[in-house]
């Protein structure tokens, strides 16, 4: 007996795509993946600041030199400031001058005292005629008003001392914050004028790297996030963490780009404020 073996082959449209299949619907329905991009700015000191006199003069003495650390409100250049010393002391001396005052006050009390009696007199005996009683009424109520007169004009000359010291300190140049000289143009004897540069006073103990992002990965930054930086090569320190802290709420129109702030710490000045720093922001491909 022979036995017969019937081989039967399945088309190809019919075949299984198994392994295959199974790829290319895992690359249909895989996520994309997102990629990462630099973007780079400069670094910049939390104060920069230019100090200049409200006042003309003549530069008397420079307290401070180049590189030299400052604290706040400490007194950096000084212009002549003689005269106004003299007038801001005059001033002082008329101001604190409370004679007539006083004894204007002490006048308002006797004639008071004088007036309560002869009330009480006029009152009881009649021994004192109404038109000295009229007298003493007239009399207290001048005395009144002098001592009120008295205590406006002590407003008015403390005004007067406090505008000549103003006038006086107008010549003292000092620290708005602390920080290091960077920059002392006038020497001593030169004339310096209102608004011209005299100082420039930096605080970089927090540095902040300004950048401009594309607006399509600027909303996937919030404020108040911590974020990576990275600095140029060659600088002490290579990353440092910072903290987003602005993010411009509208697009440049001509680039579309969106101006973005990281405030970071650097209390030992180790990171040099004006080089270039970097972010990685996620982007799709």
């Amino acid at each position: 007996m022979t036995f017969m073996t019937r081989v039967i082959r399945t088309p190809p449209s019919w075949r299984c795509p198994s392994i295959t299949f199974w790829f290319c619907l895992g690359l249909a329905f895989a996520p994309v993946q997102s990629m990462a991009k630099t973007f780079s700015g400069l670094i910049y000191p939390l104060h920069d600041i230019t100090l200049s006199a409200g006042v003309a003069g003549l530069v008397m003495k420079r307290q401070v030199q180049l590189g030299q650390s400052v604290k706040a409100n400490q007194v950096l250049l000084q212009l002549d400031d003689r005269l106004q010393s003299i007038e801001s002391n005059r001033r002082k001396v008329i101001f604190e001058d409370q004679s007539e005052l006083q004894a204007s006050r002490e006048r308002s009390r006797i004639l008071t005292s004088l007036l309560q009696d002869a009330q009480a007199v006029f009152k009881t005996t009649g021994s004192i005629s109404k038109d000295e009683l009229l007298r003493l009424e007239a009399e207290s109520i001048a005395a009144n008003a002098r001592v009120d007169q008295l205590v406006e004009q002590k407003k008015r000359e403390k005004l007067d001392y406090e505008s000549a010291e103003r006038d006086r300190l107008q010549r003292h140049i000092s620290a708005p914050v602390s920080g290091i000289i960077t920059q002392l143009t006038p020497q001593e004897g030169e004339w310096a004028k209102p608004g011209d540069p005299l100082l420039t006073l930096v605080d970089a103990t927090t540095a902040i790297l300004r950048l401009a992002v594309p607006h399509s990965v600027a909303h996937t930054l919030k404020v108040g996030a911590n974020q990576l930086i990275q600095t140029e090569p060659g600088a002490a320190v290579t990353h440092v963490n910072g903290r987003i802290t602005f993010v411009s709420p509208v697009a440049d129109p001509a680039s579309g780009l969106v101006q973005v702030e990281i405030t970071f710490s650097n209390p030992h000045q180790r990171i040099k404020t004006g080089i270039k720093g970097s972010i990685d922001l996620p982007t799709l491909p």
